[in-house]
């Protein structure tokens, strides 16, 4: 049995979406202003922690060799994020002892880690959802990450969101601007608002999105906003208020509209809600009010009734959009899901479409960047990465910087270069 106290060593590591990191983030706060002392080390920590997801087989995979590497410890151990909800048995067959902490209850961490330090195996799945307004340790001190919803409104025949998030709940208005405007006070110059859909906020509540956006829009400090993903069934009807809000300086002119698929028998197959045309009718309104608006989509290679000339279509489909980033999942069954009973593709097939699309993907975001070069103007400094500081520009752009500049601050620079991944710049003089 392990003692619980002001010493008590704690180790958290996370995966998975910015929800997830945001939940991490709070939960290091609570266990901090309990008294506990975050440690980067598990073989040190009296106390692990994980925070999971399983969006993806590789994933799911990833989380099971981490749970067996931090039990191989002999360290009392919470599991937290998704797994609990979508593989709990995994979960005790690795790890009998592991106590679960679920997504939507992460405000009971004190009480799930000084119960699990003493010993007892402890499961807190509710769904309080009190994710606003609570102690958090940044793992950026630039950038808050503001959850405004857990759960969504779709039922995609292959996501586990709804098994392990519940239906949609939006939360207050009230108590979002309050959290913005903390995280600004506390030194954030950066806000990305998050949620499994942030498409669908407010559905559940008699408002919107754009009305969110709107007051978000409205508030003092110094900052900007990214807005997270959309998907275009619950902004098709509303793509013009928004992309109007997102003209407002507050506002990075990003948007990420996952397609998944160019072929409407897949997606239809998929249970998305859309079409290809409704996506194409949401990319036209933003770039005719926002011409260098950066649009960012997923794409699922390989689903189970992906035909040929299905994927000709998702290729035709990118080719035609020119996306700036295109992030590529190939498909794999989760269970509990409708798609994991389907007839799977050979993975030959669908190793070789993934191919395929990586070559066009890097083609297109190389031409996309290339656009930038010669750009000059103001850019936020919000993160480092290996020897390199990123700055965005007002249509986050990340341009690495290798001059001494300071994080969170805002610079005048110039592009360079450009490469598929990103661009490359100097400060101006």
């Amino acid at each position: 049995m392990t003692q619980t106290g002001a010493q008590t060593k704690v180790y958290i590591e996370s995966y998975g979406c910015s929800a997830n990191l945001a939940d991490a983030e709070i939960i290091a706060g609570l266990l901090v202003e309990a008294g506990y002392i975050i440690t980067q080390s598990p073989s040190e920590a009296d106390l692990n922690i994980i925070v999971t997801c399983t969006v993806k087989d590789p994933t799911y995979q990833r989380m099971v060799t981490r749970l067996k590497a931090l039990t191989s410890l002999g360290r009392p151990l919470i599991v937290a994020g998704c797994m609990p909800k979508t593989s709990k048995d995994t979960i005790l067959r690795i790890n009998q002892r592991a106590s679960l902490l679920g997504p939507n209850s992460v405000d009971r961490v004190r009480e799930v880690a000084e119960r699990t330090l003493k010993g007892e195996r402890v499961e807190e799945l509710s769904d309080t959802y009190n994710k606003l307004l609570q102690p958090r340790l940044l793992r950026n001190p630039v950038v808050g990450v503001v959850q405004i919803a857990s759960g969504c409104l779709s039922a995609c025949s292959f996501c586990q969101v709804k098994i392990a998030r519940g239906k949609l709940k939006s939360f207050d208005e009230v108590l979002i601007l309050e959290e913005i405007t903390r995280l600004v006070r506390q030194g954030c110059r950066e806000i990305w608002l998050t949620s499994q859909d942030n498409g669908c906020y407010g559905k559940d509540r008699g408002s919107s999105l754009a009305d969110l956006l709107d007051k978000i829009a409205k508030l003092d400090g110094c900052f900007k906003v990214r807005v997270g993903m959309m998907n275009p069934t619950h902004i098709i009807d509303d793509i013009g208020r928004i992309v109007d809000v997102l003209q407002e300086e507050r506002f990075f002119k990003f948007l990420h509209i996952p397609v998944q698929s160019g072929c409407n028998d897949v997606l239809s197959d998929m249970r998305r809600g859309y079409t290809r045309e409704d996506f194409l009718r949401i990319v036209d309104e933003a770039r005719r009010k926002i011409p260098e608006v950066t649009l960012s989509t997923d794409v699922i290679v390989g689903y189970p009734t992906e035909r040929e000339e299905c994927f000709k279509e998702t290729v035709a489909l990118l080719e035609q959009v020119k996306p700036d980033i295109v992030n590529i999942s190939r498909f794999s069954p989760r269970p509990g899901t409708r798609a994991a009973l389907l007839p799977q593709l050979p993975q030959s097939v669908v190793k070789q479409r993934s191919a395929t699309l990586h070559n066009l993907v890097k083609s297109i975001t190389l031409e996309r960047n290339r656009c930038w070069l010669g750009w000059r103007g103001e850019a936020l400094v919000d993160e480092v990465v290996k020897g390199a500081k990123v700055a965005r520009n007002p249509y986050y752009k990340p341009i690495l910087l290798y001059d001494g500049v300071k994080l969170g601050s805002y610079v005048e620079v110039e592009v360079r270069e450009a490469t598929a991944a990103c661009l490359h710049g100097v400060v101006c003089q």
